[in-house]
């Protein structure tokens, strides 16, 4: 009988038995707060985004001082000028919501994004956070140049008027609030900056003006017109009392559902199974 020799090499081990399992059962999710700071942070991380919101910001600045300087004096008020700084940044605060979207496919950090957190409905739930905290601040930052203005129109011996009630705040909050949620439910049905962009300019610019323009030809349509297009039926909580009746709202409701609900919904169904590449 043979020994075995002493450097013989032993008998190697299942592979079965080498296989380790992570288990991940009692791993904390992400925090949804920190998921909203990081949504937050890209906004401004990226050149083109710092920079958009520089000129928005000095864009609402150069117009609120030239107002305040060269305008006639009853249109110096702060809520003048309120409105003014607030209408120029519900021009662009919907851009900003939609880059906040699509930046993901246009830049290509969709795969890191949903691979650090692969639910993705938590991470549209913190850009929408996000959009909306952005969309509030930036509207609060508004308010302030105004007040600058109406301090500076004073310079020429006029007089500083800041009557202001809460009926113009709450409706214009809500009318910029329902823009932005209209921009973010379109940046996710198409998924890309510059159809978005145009899509929600033409929403915004041109399909008003072809309601107004079908219901000058049709008789009848322009009692149709504020239960189907959403622009037109946020007309009362702009303009005149600042105080939508029972009917407007409902016809609020039922053009929202239209524009807003409806997209939202679609969008969000194809972003949760889009693939990321």
């Amino acid at each position: 009988m043979s020994a075995t020799s002493p450097t013989s090499t032993p008998t190697s081990t299942p592979t079965s038995t080498l296989r380790r399992t992570i288990d991940i059962s009692q791993d904390q999710p992400v925090p949804f707060g920190r998921l909203v700071a990081v949504e937050t942070r890209k906004v401004f991380d990226t050149r083109a985004g710092r920079w958009f919101s520089i000129a928005i910001v000095g864009l609402v600045l150069v117009v609120t001082g030239f107002a305040a300087l060269l305008f006639p004096e009853d249109q110096q008020t702060y809520v003048e000028l309120l409105g003014l700084s607030g209408g120029v940044l519900t021009y662009f605060l919907p851009v900003l919501m939609i880059l906040l979207v699509t930046s993901e496919w246009s830049q290509r950090t969709g795969l890191a994004t949903f691979t650090l957190e692969p639910r993705r409905s938590r991470v549209i739930a913190a850009k929408v956070v996000c959009g909306l905290g952005l969309s509030v601040a930036g509207l609060a930052l508004g308010a302030l140049i105004a007040a600058g203005g109406t301090l500076l129109s004073t310079v020429d011996g006029g007089e500083a008027v800041w009557t202001l009630g809460w009926e113009p705040v709450q409706s214009f909050l809500l009318t910029a609030l329902i823009g932005v949620l209209v921009a973010f439910a379109l940046a996710m049905l198409v998924r890309s900056s510059p159809a978005a962009i145009v899509g929600y300019f033409l929403y915004t610019f041109v399909l008003p003006a072809v309601a107004a323009t079908v219901a000058a030809l049709v008789d009848g349509f322009d009692a149709v017109v504020p239960w189907i297009e959403l622009n037109t039926a946020q007309t009362p909580l702009i303009s005149g009392d600042y105080r939508a009746t029972g009917e407007e709202w409902a016809q609020l409701g039922t053009a929202a559902l239209i524009w807003l609900v409806v997209p939202f919904a679609l969008g969000l169904w194809r972003l949760l199974r889009a693939e990321v590449k």
